[in-house]
């Protein structure tokens, strides 16, 4: 019988502290070492869905371990190692609270604000006459100010930096590493024939330096859309074929939910579940040219705390 990670309760040796997210959940070993396990867990609207979906921190965990390979160049990231499918074991940094947020199109949340009739979202302008997924004209930055709980709020450059959120010379140094990032992941897309629409990035400090942190274009940070149809259905304003989480937010919506006080999460069916694996899966092997090998999920936490373990010692 397949299980999904919907919970862990770990103790590794040299383990000092615990940090459980809405996907991931995070062992400090040493003060030094971070033990990231990537869940099968489902959030959207700052909500975790009720059910898990199988291979999805799979999925989650080999994409950004792929990417993060591939931009090593551009910046210094956490990653050391991935001991298990579904763990990513690298450097402890002290977290950037601010998500940046890039966006090659207009979709998503910025197009519910321009929909809403807004010309302006964290301090950028966007033109008037445009209509949903159509491409700006060069990518903007949208940050979110990371919040302890609940759901994260759009913040400008200005207020960034007038709050102290982070000094203007590390602001600038975020805003160029995700533009060359965007910018390389732009481009490993459109090799695979996707086109990456928009992103978040996430940063942390290590010893007076700037390290990548977290997941990278993964279906759960990004947009993707299917480069050979994108023209043709902007034309007919269409609905862009797309990979990511997004047809989930728009289950909900279609279901009177978006995490909004009195609503309640409609029912998963297993049949829903599996899509949600599927689709997955068919946007690991579109974005990295792999083949997904699904590892055996019968006692997945028992594979994980060997494997970490066995690592941790060597």
């Amino acid at each position: 019988m397949n299980k999904s990670i919907t919970f862990t309760d770990f103790n590794f040796p040299g383990q000092t502290a615990v940090y459980k997210g809405k996907v991931r959940d995070v062992y400090t070993i040493n003060n030094d070492l971070m033990v990231m396990i990537a869940s099968d867990r489902i959030s959207a609207f700052d909500v975790i869905l009720p059910k898990g979906i199988p291979y999805k921190g799979q999925v989650l965990n080999q994409v950004a371990t792929h990417f993060l390979e591939a931009t090593r160049d551009i910046c210094p990231n956490w990653l050391l190692a991935t001991p298990d499918p579904s763990v990513a074991v690298g450097y402890a940094c002290e977290p950037i609270r601010i998500e940046m947020v890039i966006r090659g199109y207009l979709s998503g949340h910025a197009w519910r604000e321009y929909k809403a009739g807004k010309r302006t979202i964290c301090g950028v302008s966007m033109p008037d006459g445009m209509k949903e997924n159509d491409k700006f004209t060069q990518p903007i930055i949208t940050p979110a100010a990371k919040a302890m709980e609940g759901h994260d709020e759009d913040i400008s450059r200005e207020e960034i930096i007038a709050q102290n959120l982070i000094s203007e010379t590390h602001y600038e140094q975020l805003e160029y590493y995700t533009r060359a990032l965007f910018q390389r992941g732009t481009e490993m897309a459109a090799e695979r024939g996707l086109i990456l629409v928009d992103t978040k990035y996430e940063f942390g400090m290590r010893d007076g330096k700037i390290y990548l942190i977290d997941e990278i274009h993964t279906p759960d940070s990004s947009r993707y859309f299917y480069a050979d149809t994108y023209e043709e259905i902007q034309a007919t304003v269409g609905k862009q074929r797309q990979l990511s989480k997004e047809f989930v937010r728009e289950w909900l919506i279609e279901n009177n939910f978006q995490g909004l006080e009195g609503q309640t999460i409609p029912e998963m069916t297993e049949e829903f579940v599996s899509t949600i694996t599927e689709r997955y899966i068919e946007l690991y092997e579109k974005i990295t040219g792999k083949t997904f090998e699904r590892h055996d999920l019968s006692n997945p936490l028992a594979r994980i705390e060997k494997n970490v373990k066995k690592y941790l010692k060597e």
